[in-house]
Protein backbone atom coordinates (compact mmCIF):
# COMPACT_ATOMS: atom_id res chain seq x y z
CA UNK A 1 0.00 0.00 0.00
CA UNK A 2 1.62 3.51 -0.59
CA UNK A 3 0.96 6.96 -0.42
CA UNK A 4 -1.70 8.11 2.06
CA UNK A 5 -3.02 5.04 2.59
CA UNK A 6 -0.25 3.19 3.98
CA UNK A 7 0.60 2.28 7.35
CA UNK A 8 2.18 0.03 8.92
CA UNK A 9 2.72 -3.53 7.38
CA UNK A 10 1.90 -7.03 8.56
CA UNK A 11 3.30 -9.59 9.53
CA UNK A 12 4.48 -12.44 6.74
CA UNK A 13 1.67 -14.52 7.60
CA UNK A 14 -0.71 -12.12 8.05
CA UNK A 15 0.37 -11.12 4.30
CA UNK A 16 -0.28 -14.71 3.06
CA UNK A 17 -4.04 -14.22 4.71
CA UNK A 18 -5.33 -12.14 1.75
CA UNK A 19 -8.45 -12.55 0.33
CA UNK A 20 -9.22 -11.11 -3.56
CA UNK A 21 -12.69 -9.60 -3.74
CA UNK A 22 -14.10 -11.41 -6.79
CA UNK A 23 -16.07 -14.66 -5.13
CA UNK A 24 -15.49 -13.57 -1.35
CA UNK A 25 -17.79 -13.39 1.33
CA UNK A 26 -17.54 -10.08 2.61
CA UNK A 27 -19.34 -9.39 5.88
CA UNK A 28 -19.73 -5.85 6.49
CA UNK A 29 -21.71 -4.01 9.59
CA UNK A 30 -22.89 -0.77 9.48
CA UNK A 31 -23.46 -1.34 6.13
CA UNK A 32 -26.65 0.75 5.92
CA UNK A 33 -25.04 4.42 6.07
CA UNK A 34 -21.45 5.97 5.29
CA UNK A 35 -18.45 3.53 5.32
CA UNK A 36 -20.06 0.78 6.00
CA UNK A 37 -22.32 1.39 2.96
CA UNK A 38 -19.61 2.63 0.71
CA UNK A 39 -17.93 -0.40 1.66
CA UNK A 40 -20.41 -3.21 0.95
CA UNK A 41 -21.02 -1.18 -2.62
CA UNK A 42 -16.88 -1.13 -3.34
CA UNK A 43 -16.87 -5.14 -2.57
CA UNK A 44 -19.72 -5.58 -4.56
CA UNK A 45 -18.41 -4.57 -7.43
CA UNK A 46 -15.35 -6.38 -7.56
CA UNK A 47 -17.58 -9.48 -7.75
CA UNK A 48 -17.68 -9.82 -4.05
CA UNK A 49 -20.82 -11.85 -2.19
CA UNK A 50 -21.51 -9.22 0.70
CA UNK A 51 -23.44 -9.67 3.86
CA UNK A 52 -24.79 -6.50 5.13
CA UNK A 53 -25.92 -5.74 8.56
CA UNK A 54 -26.76 -2.85 10.17
CA UNK A 55 -30.19 -2.14 12.21
CA UNK A 56 -32.38 -0.51 9.41
CA UNK A 57 -34.28 -3.90 7.18
CA UNK A 58 -35.47 -0.92 4.90
CA UNK A 59 -32.23 0.82 3.66
CA UNK A 60 -30.55 -2.78 4.04
CA UNK A 61 -32.49 -3.90 1.12
CA UNK A 62 -31.76 -1.13 -0.71
CA UNK A 63 -27.91 -1.27 -0.40
CA UNK A 64 -28.48 -4.70 -1.50
CA UNK A 65 -30.43 -3.78 -4.41
CA UNK A 66 -27.22 -1.68 -5.62
CA UNK A 67 -24.85 -4.19 -4.70
CA UNK A 68 -26.74 -6.65 -7.30
CA UNK A 69 -26.99 -3.78 -10.04
CA UNK A 70 -22.94 -3.47 -9.21
CA UNK A 71 -22.61 -7.30 -10.11
CA UNK A 72 -22.08 -9.03 -6.63
CA UNK A 73 -24.26 -11.32 -4.94
CA UNK A 74 -26.17 -9.63 -1.67
CA UNK A 75 -27.71 -10.65 1.84
CA UNK A 76 -29.26 -8.41 3.72
CA UNK A 77 -29.33 -9.43 7.95
CA UNK A 78 -31.03 -6.64 10.14
CA UNK A 79 -28.90 -6.77 13.22
CA UNK A 80 -28.21 -5.02 16.58
CA UNK A 81 -24.60 -5.14 16.85
CA UNK A 82 -24.79 -4.77 20.60
CA UNK A 83 -26.97 -7.93 20.36
CA UNK A 84 -24.57 -10.79 20.72
CA UNK A 85 -26.90 -13.55 19.55
CA UNK A 86 -28.06 -11.26 16.91
CA UNK A 87 -24.42 -10.88 15.54
CA UNK A 88 -23.85 -14.94 15.91
CA UNK A 89 -26.87 -15.40 13.95
CA UNK A 90 -25.82 -12.76 11.15
CA UNK A 91 -22.34 -15.40 11.06
CA UNK A 92 -24.90 -18.46 10.66
CA UNK A 93 -26.63 -16.54 8.01
CA UNK A 94 -23.63 -15.83 5.84
CA UNK A 95 -22.27 -19.34 6.24
CA UNK A 96 -25.53 -20.78 5.72
CA UNK A 97 -26.21 -18.57 2.48
CA UNK A 98 -22.70 -18.89 1.20
CA UNK A 99 -20.89 -21.31 2.90
CA UNK A 100 -17.92 -18.97 4.94
CA UNK A 101 -16.84 -15.89 5.78
CA UNK A 102 -13.78 -14.44 4.14
CA UNK A 103 -13.94 -10.90 5.23
CA UNK A 104 -15.54 -9.35 8.10
CA UNK A 105 -15.85 -5.60 8.05
CA UNK A 106 -16.88 -3.55 11.23
CA UNK A 107 -18.22 -0.42 10.05
CA UNK A 108 -21.05 -0.31 12.50
CA UNK A 109 -20.34 3.23 14.93
CA UNK A 110 -21.97 5.94 16.85
CA UNK A 111 -20.96 9.67 17.77
CA UNK A 112 -21.61 11.87 21.14
CA UNK A 113 -20.56 15.21 20.73
CA UNK A 114 -20.26 16.90 24.34
CA UNK A 115 -18.02 17.79 27.41
CA UNK A 116 -17.74 14.73 29.69
CA UNK A 117 -20.06 16.61 32.04
CA UNK A 118 -22.78 17.37 29.30
CA UNK A 119 -22.90 13.04 27.91
CA UNK A 120 -25.57 11.78 29.24
CA UNK A 121 -23.94 8.02 31.10
CA UNK A 122 -26.71 5.96 29.60
CA UNK A 123 -25.50 7.28 25.55
CA UNK A 124 -21.96 6.66 26.89
CA UNK A 125 -22.91 3.05 27.51
CA UNK A 126 -24.72 2.60 24.52
CA UNK A 127 -21.59 4.36 22.24
CA UNK A 128 -19.30 2.05 23.99
CA UNK A 129 -22.03 -1.10 23.22
CA UNK A 130 -22.25 -0.54 19.81
CA UNK A 131 -18.55 1.00 18.82
CA UNK A 132 -16.41 -1.51 21.12
CA UNK A 133 -18.76 -4.35 22.76
CA UNK A 134 -20.03 -4.30 18.88
CA UNK A 135 -16.56 -5.38 17.03
CA UNK A 136 -16.01 -8.05 20.20
CA UNK A 137 -19.25 -9.80 19.15
CA UNK A 138 -18.00 -9.77 15.77
CA UNK A 139 -15.08 -11.00 16.63
CA UNK A 140 -16.29 -13.79 18.55
CA UNK A 141 -18.54 -14.61 16.06
CA UNK A 142 -16.09 -14.65 12.70
CA UNK A 143 -13.24 -15.65 13.84
CA UNK A 144 -14.42 -19.57 14.82
CA UNK A 145 -15.69 -19.89 11.15
CA UNK A 146 -11.96 -18.52 9.88
CA UNK A 147 -10.92 -21.01 11.61
CA UNK A 148 -12.75 -24.02 10.62
CA UNK A 149 -12.33 -22.64 7.06
CA UNK A 150 -8.40 -22.13 7.20
CA UNK A 151 -7.94 -18.24 7.28
CA UNK A 152 -9.83 -15.26 6.59
CA UNK A 153 -9.24 -11.21 7.60
CA UNK A 154 -11.29 -8.94 10.40
CA UNK A 155 -11.18 -5.07 9.47
CA UNK A 156 -12.29 -3.44 12.36
CA UNK A 157 -12.83 0.47 11.08
CA UNK A 158 -11.63 2.90 13.91
CA UNK A 159 -10.02 6.20 13.99
CA UNK A 160 -7.41 8.50 14.33
CA UNK A 161 -8.98 10.08 17.45
CA UNK A 162 -7.92 7.71 20.02
CA UNK A 163 -5.25 5.69 18.05
CA UNK A 164 -2.57 8.49 18.60
CA UNK A 165 -5.16 12.17 18.65
CA UNK A 166 -7.57 13.55 20.41
CA UNK A 167 -10.05 16.21 20.24
CA UNK A 168 -12.00 17.79 23.11
CA UNK A 169 -15.78 17.10 23.30
CA UNK A 170 -15.00 13.80 21.21
CA UNK A 171 -14.12 11.94 24.31
CA UNK A 172 -16.93 9.20 24.01
CA UNK A 173 -15.83 8.72 20.81
CA UNK A 174 -12.08 9.07 20.91
CA UNK A 175 -12.07 6.01 24.56
CA UNK A 176 -13.99 4.06 21.92
CA UNK A 177 -11.69 3.78 19.28
CA UNK A 178 -8.60 3.88 21.45
CA UNK A 179 -10.70 0.75 22.85
CA UNK A 180 -11.04 -0.76 19.30
CA UNK A 181 -6.88 -0.12 18.54
CA UNK A 182 -6.44 -1.99 22.20
CA UNK A 183 -8.55 -4.86 21.30
CA UNK A 184 -7.62 -5.62 18.18
CA UNK A 185 -3.47 -5.66 19.18
CA UNK A 186 -4.61 -8.24 21.97
CA UNK A 187 -6.51 -9.78 19.33
CA UNK A 188 -3.24 -10.35 17.32
CA UNK A 189 -1.49 -11.43 20.27
CA UNK A 190 -3.95 -14.10 21.59
CA UNK A 191 -4.31 -16.03 17.67
CA UNK A 192 -0.53 -15.65 17.33
CA UNK A 193 -0.03 -17.73 20.35
CA UNK A 194 -3.17 -19.90 19.39
CA UNK A 195 -1.58 -20.88 16.04
CA UNK A 196 -4.23 -19.05 14.41
CA UNK A 197 -1.77 -17.53 11.51
CA UNK A 198 -4.11 -17.27 8.97
CA UNK A 199 -6.18 -14.90 10.20
CA UNK A 200 -4.99 -11.75 9.97
CA UNK A 201 -6.57 -8.68 12.30
CA UNK A 202 -6.59 -5.11 10.60
CA UNK A 203 -6.94 -2.02 12.29
CA UNK A 204 -7.94 1.00 9.61
CA UNK A 205 -7.00 4.72 11.24
CA UNK A 206 -8.83 7.42 9.10
CA UNK A 207 -8.62 10.99 9.68
CA UNK A 208 -11.85 13.17 8.90
CA UNK A 209 -14.38 11.78 6.75
CA UNK A 210 -17.53 12.83 4.68
CA UNK A 211 -20.00 10.85 5.70
CA UNK A 212 -23.64 11.60 7.67
CA UNK A 213 -21.79 10.45 10.86
CA UNK A 214 -21.82 13.51 12.82
CA UNK A 215 -25.13 14.08 11.36
CA UNK A 216 -26.85 11.67 13.30
CA UNK A 217 -24.44 12.06 16.47
CA UNK A 218 -25.73 13.17 19.45
CA UNK A 219 -24.76 16.37 19.95
CA UNK A 220 -24.79 18.09 23.58
CA UNK A 221 -22.42 21.06 23.14
CA UNK A 222 -25.14 23.64 21.86
CA UNK A 223 -23.22 24.78 19.29
CA UNK A 224 -23.75 23.89 15.61
CA UNK A 225 -20.70 22.14 13.45
CA UNK A 226 -18.90 23.65 10.52
CA UNK A 227 -17.47 21.77 7.85
CA UNK A 228 -13.97 21.26 7.78
CA UNK A 229 -11.73 20.66 4.66
CA UNK A 230 -8.97 17.79 4.57
CA UNK A 231 -11.78 14.81 4.38
CA UNK A 232 -11.52 11.55 2.86
CA UNK A 233 -14.36 10.38 1.13
CA UNK A 234 -16.21 7.06 2.44
CA UNK A 235 -15.16 5.75 -1.61
CA UNK A 236 -11.35 6.49 -0.51
CA UNK A 237 -11.77 4.29 2.91
CA UNK A 238 -13.94 1.99 1.22
CA UNK A 239 -11.27 1.38 -1.39
CA UNK A 240 -8.41 0.92 1.62
CA UNK A 241 -10.63 -1.91 3.29
CA UNK A 242 -10.11 -3.94 -0.01
CA UNK A 243 -6.72 -3.44 -0.46
CA UNK A 244 -6.13 -4.69 2.92
CA UNK A 245 -8.36 -7.48 2.60
CA UNK A 246 -5.68 -8.15 -0.16
CA UNK A 247 -2.62 -7.23 1.73
CA UNK A 248 -3.54 -7.02 5.29
CA UNK A 249 -1.75 -4.73 7.38
CA UNK A 250 -1.80 -4.00 11.33
CA UNK A 251 -2.66 -0.62 10.93
CA UNK A 252 -3.85 1.28 7.62
CA UNK A 253 -3.38 5.14 8.57
CA UNK A 254 -5.86 6.87 5.21
CA UNK A 255 -6.87 10.35 4.51
CA UNK A 256 -5.85 13.90 4.56
CA UNK A 257 -2.42 14.53 5.96
CA UNK A 258 -3.41 11.43 8.50
CA UNK A 259 0.36 10.16 7.90
CA UNK A 260 2.15 13.90 8.68
CA UNK A 261 -0.59 14.58 11.45
CA UNK A 262 0.40 10.88 13.12
CA UNK A 263 4.09 11.84 12.44
CA UNK A 264 3.51 15.09 14.19
CA UNK A 265 2.08 14.05 17.19
CA UNK A 266 4.76 11.76 18.13
CA UNK A 267 7.36 14.24 17.42
CA UNK A 268 5.76 16.97 19.25
CA UNK A 269 2.69 16.14 21.01
CA UNK A 270 2.13 18.87 23.07
CA UNK A 271 1.82 21.23 20.56
CA UNK A 272 -0.32 18.94 17.87
CA UNK A 273 -2.86 18.31 21.23
CA UNK A 274 -3.11 22.75 21.10
CA UNK A 275 -3.54 22.51 17.63
CA UNK A 276 -6.31 20.14 17.79
CA UNK A 277 -7.95 21.58 20.48
CA UNK A 278 -8.33 24.54 19.28
CA UNK A 279 -9.09 24.05 16.14
CA UNK A 280 -11.76 21.67 17.08
CA UNK A 281 -13.12 24.57 19.36
CA UNK A 282 -12.67 27.15 17.12
CA UNK A 283 -13.26 26.11 13.79
CA UNK A 284 -15.36 22.73 13.81
CA UNK A 285 -17.99 23.92 16.23
CA UNK A 286 -19.56 27.49 15.82
CA UNK A 287 -21.12 29.81 18.55
CA UNK A 288 -24.84 29.39 16.68
CA UNK A 289 -27.35 26.48 18.33
CA UNK A 290 -27.42 23.64 16.04
CA UNK A 291 -30.59 23.41 14.07
CA UNK A 292 -32.76 20.77 15.42
CA UNK A 293 -31.21 17.72 14.54
CA UNK A 294 -32.99 13.90 13.57
CA UNK A 295 -33.21 11.76 16.33
CA UNK A 296 -29.21 10.46 17.43
CA UNK A 297 -28.15 6.80 15.71
CA UNK A 298 -27.10 5.89 18.90
CA UNK A 299 -30.91 4.65 19.74
CA UNK A 300 -32.72 5.06 16.70
CA UNK A 301 -31.57 3.65 13.01
CA UNK A 302 -30.54 5.88 10.79
CA UNK A 303 -33.35 4.68 8.09
CA UNK A 304 -34.14 7.23 5.05
CA UNK A 305 -31.76 9.52 6.46
CA UNK A 306 -29.25 7.11 5.94
CA UNK A 307 -26.57 7.75 2.83
CA UNK A 308 -22.60 7.20 1.69
CA UNK A 309 -21.94 10.46 2.15
CA UNK A 310 -22.78 13.53 4.95
CA UNK A 311 -22.50 16.59 1.89
CA UNK A 312 -19.33 17.78 2.98
CA UNK A 313 -18.20 17.66 -0.90
CA UNK A 314 -14.88 16.10 0.05
CA UNK A 315 -14.59 14.63 -3.60
CA UNK A 316 -14.58 18.28 -4.77
CA UNK A 317 -12.01 19.45 -2.43
CA UNK A 318 -9.65 16.30 -3.28
CA UNK A 319 -9.87 17.12 -6.42
CA UNK A 320 -9.14 21.25 -5.50
CA UNK A 321 -6.12 20.20 -3.60
CA UNK A 322 -4.87 18.35 -6.05
CA UNK A 323 -5.16 20.93 -9.00
CA UNK A 324 -3.64 23.33 -6.47
CA UNK A 325 -0.66 20.65 -5.96
CA UNK A 326 -0.57 20.11 -9.37
CA UNK A 327 -0.15 23.78 -10.65
CA UNK A 328 2.32 24.35 -7.43
CA UNK A 329 4.41 21.40 -9.30
CA UNK A 330 4.58 22.92 -12.48
CA UNK A 331 4.85 26.57 -11.38
CA UNK A 332 8.06 25.51 -9.10
CA UNK A 333 9.60 23.41 -12.33
CA UNK A 334 8.95 26.29 -14.83
CA UNK A 335 11.19 28.36 -11.92
CA UNK A 336 14.26 26.15 -11.83
CA UNK A 337 14.32 25.54 -15.51
CA UNK A 338 14.56 29.70 -15.85
CA UNK A 339 17.49 29.65 -13.46
CA UNK A 340 18.97 26.52 -14.07
CA UNK A 341 22.51 27.76 -15.49
CA UNK A 342 23.19 26.98 -19.33
CA UNK A 343 19.62 25.84 -20.14
CA UNK A 344 18.86 25.38 -23.40
CA UNK A 345 17.31 28.28 -25.29
CA UNK A 346 14.02 28.32 -25.63
CA UNK A 347 13.15 25.55 -23.08
CA UNK A 348 11.45 27.29 -20.46
CA UNK A 349 9.63 29.20 -22.82
CA UNK A 350 8.25 26.01 -24.56
CA UNK A 351 7.56 25.10 -21.16
CA UNK A 352 5.25 28.26 -20.42
CA UNK A 353 3.15 27.68 -23.69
Amino acid sequence: MTGAAAGAAGTPAAARAGVPMRGAVVVVTGASSGIGRATALACAGRGARVVLAARSAAELDRVAAQCRQRGGAALAVPTDVTDEAAVTALAEAATRRFGRVDVWVNAAGVGILGRFDQTPPRELRRLLEVNVIGAVHAARAAVPVMRRQGGGVLIDIASLLGACLEAPYMGAYSMSKAALVTFDEVLRQELALLGDRRIAVCTVLPAGVDTPFFRHAANHTGRGLRSLPSMATPERIARIVVRTARRPRRRVLVGPYARTLAAAHALAPGPVRRAVALRTDRSYLRGAPPAPPPPAALETPCGPDAAVHGGRHAGLRTAARRTAAAAAVLLAARTALRRAPGAPPGRASRIRG
